[in-house]
C-alpha cells in the first residue's frame, strides 16, 4: 500500500510543479522579473521546479511499476497505449514522460545539439502538460473523492490565466485575447462535458481499461 500512496502523491505534486514550470514559461521568465525579484531568481525557480518535476515523475513511474496492484510494466512507461492497464490514460502519461525525457536530455546536451534543435524540442513542453493533465484525470483513482479533481482544475486555471496574460502582452493584444478566450472556452466546455460522464461516472474503471481481475479490488 505504501507504493500505491507514493505513486498517487508523487503524481499530484509532479502535476503542480509541471504547472508552475509551464506557467513561468508561458508568461516568459524575463517578463515577471523586477527589481525586487531579479531575473536570475526567477530563472532559478524555473530551473529548480523543472528538475523536481523530473525527479517526482521518475518516482511516480518507478513506484507504479514496482507496485503489484496494477500490471504496469517498464515498457508501458515509455511506449504509449500498449499496456494492459488503462492503456489510453496510462499511454498519455507515457507520452508526457517521453517528452519530459527529451527535454531533459536535450537541455543537458544543449551545447552539442545546438540552440535551434534545443529550442525546437523545448516547444514540446507545451504538449507535455495537457497529456499529464488528462492522464491525471483519466487514470487517477482520486478524482471521485475530489482532491485530484480540484487540484487538476486549479492547475488548469493557472495555465489558462497565464495564457491570457501572455496574449494580453502581445502586439495584437485584442485579437490574441479574443482567440485565446474562445479556445479556452471550448476546452473548458469539453472538459465540463467529459468529466461527469467519464472519471466521475459509475463504471469508469471498467471503461478506462482496468483488467476484470482488478475491478473487485477495494483498493
Amino acid at each position: 500500500m505504501a507504493l500505491w500512496y507514493l505513486t498517487r502523491a508523487s503524481g499530484g505534486v509532479a502535476l503542480v510543479l509541471l504547472t508552475l514550470t509551464l506557467v513561468l514559461g508561458i508568461v516568459d521568465v524575463t517578463r515577471v522579473s523586477s527589481d525586487r525579484v531579479p531575473r536570475f531568481v526567477v530563472d532559478a525557480v524555473h530551473r529548480t521546479a523543472s528538475l523536481f518535476v523530473v525527479v517526482l515523475v521518475a518516482i511516480h513511474v518507478l513506484t507504479a511499476i514496482l507496485d503489484s496492484f496494477a500490471p504496469i510494466r517498464l515498457a508501458d512507461a515509455f511506449i504509449p497505449f500498449g499496456g494492459p492497464y488503462r492503456p489510453v490514460w496510462v499511454g498519455l502519461g507515457a507520452l508526457s514522460f517521453d517528452i519530459l525525457l527529451a527535454l531533459t536530455i536535450t537541455s543537458l546536451l544543449r551545447a552539442r545539439v545546438g540552440v535551434r534543435t534545443w529550442r525546437a524540442v523545448h516547444w514540446a513542453a507545451y504538449a507535455c502538460w495537457p497529456f499529464a493533465f488528462v492522464h491525471a484525470l483519466g487514470t487517477g483513482s482520486d478524482v471521485r473523492p475530489g482532491w485530484m479533481l480540484w487540484l487538476s482544475l486549479v492547475c488548469a486555471g493557472a495555465v489558462a490565466l497565464a495564457v491570457i496574460a501572455r496574449a494580453a502582452a502581445s502586439y495584437t493584444a485584442g485579437l490574441a485575447v479574443t482567440g485565446v478566450t474562445v479556445v479556452l472556452a471550448v476546452a473548458g466546455l469539453a472538459l465540463a462535458l467529459w468529466i461527469p460522464s467519464g472519471p466521475l461516472a459509475d463504471g469508469w474503471a471498467k471503461k478506462a481499461g482496468t483488467p476484470p481481475s482488478l475491478l473487485g479490488s477495494k483498493r
